[in-house]
């Protein structure tokens, strides 16, 4: 009887392992510490790099007995290790894909003396050349614009047209934010499009998936989804409290699903609702004795002033009182083109008749 199936268990996994008889689930897939210095409440985080790797060999040497001779593993790790990992792997199976997560990190930020890291490395290792694998299960199906554009009489009943694309091994697929539905209080949780494309892929209908750091429980959930059966460990108290109640969840009515939702220990206080003020009584304002003085006072009436009587003007004073005109200067009238391309005529003056000379006077 398979009283593991089903079961995360809260203990260390290299102890755990121990209980899952060998060759007896179908798919590995595991999210390890990173060895990056975060706080799942223990220390498998801070690691020297030489224990760290040491740890790491010793797990993988636990979990893959216990895949089946045609089972398949996926590794979640950063590029740090990445390599060596890597390594450790290829000398037990064969690897088939190295993907890219792309976590689709706002552009902002980061360090100043190297390149902003926005990616998570995934290694996709098999045990044999006949495992198992779906890919019609994971196909993305083609938009509408590209059909229209294949609708030539070559490409009708083409089955790669109807059913989608691989998907490539790049993966660009965003990280869960703060306020993310899914999001629970786990600081490496992934997504659950990831996991499930992964079982979808690699493990088949009522197959089992062995998870060795549960952490949040999305695998634990993604199989649950997909018609898939599970098993895991975590070390952490808190984490299997949060699996728990998100695999409840998952098979409780709407409602009640909401109110199980796990709550992350920063919304705690922000869910509270916020105590009821008393409602402050509003008191007249103070009335200076100027003010007091000045009401008293009666109001003046207010009379209108008399325009004086129009007087008749003579004419004489009328056109005195007029303002002066003001002298225009003449307008100067520019002489046309034409004017000015024919040449001015001189004036000569008219020469007047000589007079006539005198008659000189002889004296006698």
């Amino acid at each position: 009887m398979k009283d593991w199936v089903n079961q995360v268990f809260c203990e260390d996994a290299l102890a755990g392992l121990a209980r899952i008889p060998d060759a007896s689930v179908d798919l590995i897939l595991t999210d390890p510490p990173y060895n990056l210095g975060k706080d799942y409440g223990n220390a498998s985080d801070q690691q020297t790099v030489a224990e760290y790797l040491a740890w790491t060999e010793q797990w993988i040497e636990a979990a893959l007995p216990k895949l089946k001779p045609n089972g398949s593993l996926y590794i979640f790790l950063t590029w740090r290790f990445s390599p060596e990992i890597f390594v450790m792997l290829k000398q037990r199976m064969t690897m088939m894909n190295e993907i890219i997560w792309d976590r689709r990190v706002p552009s902002m930020g980061g360090s100043v003396r190297s390149y902003s890291s926005v990616h998570d490395t995934i290694g996709f290792f098999v045990k044999r050349k006949d495992y198992y694998f779906d890919l019609d299960a994971v196909r993305i199906a083609y938009d509408a614009a590209t059909k229209k554009a294949r609708s030539r009489s070559i490409f009708v009943g083409a089955k790669w047209l109807e059913i989608g694309y691989n998907p490539k091994d790049l993966w660009s697929v965003s990280r869960l934010h703060k306020e993310h539905p899914e999001r629970a209080d786990h600081p490496t949780q992934k997504p659950l499009e990831i996991i499930e494309r992964m079982l979808k892929a690699s493990c088949p209908p009522d197959g089992v998936v062995l998870d060795p750091f549960m952490g949040s429980g999305t695998t634990a959930l993604a199989a649950k989804r997909c018609g898939r059966r599970f098993v895991g460990f975590e070390l952490n108290r808190d984490y299997c409290d949060i699996i728990a109640a998100r695999l409840a969840a998952l098979d409780a009515p709407p409602q009640e699903a909401a109110a199980r939702k796990p709550v992350r220990r920063g919304a705690k206080a922000a869910a509270e609702p916020a105590p009821k003020k008393a409602p402050v009584k509003k008191t007249p304002p103070l009335k200076l004795a100027a003010q007091d003085a000045a009401a008293k006072k009666p109001a003046l009436k207010k009379t209108a002033l008399k325009k004086p009587a129009a007087t008749k003007s003579t004419p004489e004073q009328a056109a005195a009182n007029r303002p002066a005109a003001k002298k225009t200067a003449p307008i100067k009238v520019a002489p046309s083109r034409a004017a000015a391309a024919t040449p001015v005529a001189k004036k000569t003056a008219a020469k007047r008749p000589a007079k006539p000379a005198k008659p000189e006077e002889i004296s006698i």
